[in-house]
């Protein structure tokens, strides 16, 4: 706060140093004005909840096409062709990269996680997988009697093949490059 000649005091702006603000303060009260930044205009965000959405509605549209039936399941499940997990954290990394600049932690986060989801897609749950198809038909080949032989089966699409995941991080590079060209984000 700053005392003018006759005493009073005059609205002074002071940066917050754990935020992206500018705090003002006015005698006793304080008021933070954030950034304008809504969840809607949420660039990364965006890219990401758009490529989820279209892997799996190519997997969607690709399961009527193959079994002439729709299957809402598809719709929210894993597995199959594009990776949906691949394209939602591909798409994320890159238009952090898009906004923010290559060069900055929050991409190197962002890329990070992009590459764990990737390779646990095409090891642990594609072994899980796998694993569950041979469970699935043991039980399958146990006698009536056994108590196992009513379990419900496993399931058995979890994982990823590697032509998936990288289709799956195309379609994320695609979905968040266009989304760049379309809006105009600038880097910072």
């Amino acid at each position: 706060m700053v005392m003018d000649e006759t005493g009073g005091s005059t609205v002074g702006s002071i940066q917050d140093p754990f935020a992206n603000s500018t705090t003002a303060t006015t005698g006793a009260t304080t008021s933070y004005s954030y950034p304008s930044s809504s969840f809607f205009t949420n660039y990364p965000l965006i890219s990401a909840f758009l490529a989820f959405a279209i892997a799996q509605s190519i997997k969607f549209v690709a399961s009527w096409y193959k079994e002439n039936r729709w299957d809402l399941k598809q719709l929210v499940g894993s597995g199959g062709m594009p990776s949906s997990h691949s394209a939602t954290v591909t798409a994320l990394a890159v238009a952090v990269g898009l906004q923010e600049g290559f060069g900055g932690s929050t991409f190197a986060v962002a890329l990070i996680l992009a590459f764990v989801v990737m390779y646990d897609a095409t090891g642990v749950r594609l072994h899980a997988g796998r694993q569950a198809e041979v469970l699935n038909q043991i039980v399958c080949e146990l006698p009536a009697e056994h108590p196992l032989a009513e379990s419900r089966p496993l399931r058995e699409l979890l994982g990823h093949t590697p032509p998936q995941v990288v289709a799956g991080a195309i379609l994320g590079l695609f979905t968040a490059t266009l989304g760049h060209l379309i809006f105009g984000t600038r880097v910072r």
